[in-house]
């Protein structure tokens, strides 16, 4: 997370909704302020501008924009902090730690796949339809991380493959050079040396 970065948190300390985006910022290591909103007795002036329409917590707030919905935190959490982001917006040895992340995470994934075709068994499923779409990175992550994810994961790539020819998939997922050519864009828009 870069130096500029502010990340809040409005949460009711017995909310299971706001238990989740704890635990997701701590996997992340992500750094933010916890400020405890009593949504019973006291909604404050902040939870109310932030979460105008449902009033409730949690609500996380990262450099001013907040994000609502537990479930909708936790994805965002994922997405913006996660380890993949490390090869293509850091230099030096923040890439090799996220490579590591990376493929560590993706044999782990693999391990769950085993030798079935898919997560759930034999047809594609949730899991595999929340997992597939970062299969459109890994050109993005091989090219900025000097690695090979086919060489370290054959099976999931096997795996992503597969999910590539359901029309639904491949209609979905943006071309891997769109995406290289995406991420080269905004690491010039952030000062990232190549």
């Amino acid at each position: 997370m870069g130096k500029s970065e502010e990340v809040v948190l409005l949460n009711y300390w017995p909310s299971p909704y706001g238990m989740r985006a704890m635990i997701a910022l701590a996997e992340k290591g992500v750094q933010y302020e916890y400020v405890s909103v009593d949504v019973v007795n006291n909604k404050t002036e902040l939870l109310l501008q932030m979460n105008p329409v449902h009033k409730k917590v949690p609500v996380l707030i990262h450099n001013g924009s907040p994000v609502c919905e537990s479930l909708v935190i936790v994805q965002y959490i994922d997405e913006i902090f996660e380890f993949g982001r490390k090869i293509w917006i850091k230099t030096g040895e923040e890439v090799e730690n996220g490579k590591k992340e990376l493929v560590d995470s993706l044999k782990l994934m693999e391990s769950q796949l085993g030798d079935k075709p898919y997560f759930g068994g034999e047809e594609l499923g949730y899991v595999d339809i929340a997992l597939v779409p970062y299969y459109s990175w890994f050109y993005t992550y091989e090219q900025f991380g000097n690695i090979s994810i086919e060489a370290e994961c054959p099976k999931l790539v096997e795996w992503a493959k597969r999910c590539m020819k359901k029309e639904s998939v491949s209609k979905a997922l943006p071309d891997p050079v769109k995406v290289h050519d995406f991420v080269v864009m905004l690491r010039k828009k952030f000062g990232v040396d190549s």
